[in-house]
């Protein structure tokens, strides 16, 4: 079985957040932080993990991607403080 990550990147605390899924969250994440992927996280310095969901259904997985997307920015901001009070950089607790 598969697992699949929808994850939430953040440049800072309330500061600019990215959205997205995953079937590897380290490699996508060091991806992130080492600007190896060109775009918005490379372009905003958005690089800090502050929130992901596991599942084993990828479906699931794009569904709710798109559905965190569409949220309001106060949503998101509450969601990861209810996961992630501190706002910590959760992928060194990856591994």
């Amino acid at each position: 079985m598969n697992d699949f990550y929808v994850y939430i990147l953040a440049s800072k605390r309330n500061g600019t957040l990215y959205i997205g899924v995953t079937n590897d969250i380290s490699k996508r994440v060091y991806e992130h932080k080492n600007d190896l992927v060109e775009g918005f996280t490379k372009k905003y310095n958005v690089h800090m993990l502050v929130y992901y969901e596991q599942t084993g259904d990828i479906n699931f997985a794009l569904k709710r991607e798109k559905c965190l997307k569409k949220w309001k920015r106060a949503w998101k901001i509450e969601l990861i403080e209810k996961f992630n009070p501190d706002w910590k950089d959760l992928y060194y607790d990856l591994n």
